[in-house]
């Protein structure tokens, strides 16, 4: 129903940046949280940082300060702003979404999740 795209991945070195994007298929905001998550091989999927219908905003305390999550209404798109990015940080991202409020702890929880994009790569280099 609800359909997610990723993209912006790609390799940087360490200390590099990128900007991952989420679209949307239809306007979500007003009634979906969102997320970003990422599953490195070998590890669990782990939450990275997320948004809920009531503006919450949560990171995960490894990137705190280094990523920030943001969307834009009109575009019906979720950011994912990575900066100072390190190579642990390597792993698939994936943007998912939500029906309704999880607050700050659920947002960081994959099984609360029902929608999810196709995931795209982001690898560091030291």
């Amino acid at each position: 129903q609800v359909q997610l795209v990723e993209s912006g991945g790609g390799s940087v070195q360490s200390g590099g940046s990128l900007r991952l994007s989420c679209a949307a298929s239809k306007y979500i905001y007003s009634s979906y949280s969102m997320g970003w998550f990422r599953q490195a091989p070998g590890k669990e999927r782990e939450g990275v940082a997320g948004i809920d219908t009531s503006g919450i905003i949560t990171y995960a305390d490894s990137v705190k300060g280094r990523f920030t999550i943001s969307q834009d209404n009109a575009k019906n798109t979720l950011y994912l702003q990575m900066n100072s990015l390190r190579p642990e940080d390597t792993a698939m991202y994936y943007c998912a979404s939500a029906l309704g409020r999880l607050g700050s702890w659920g947002l960081l929880q994959p099984a609360y999740f029902t929608y999810w994009g196709q995931g795209t790569q982001v690898t560091v280099s030291s």
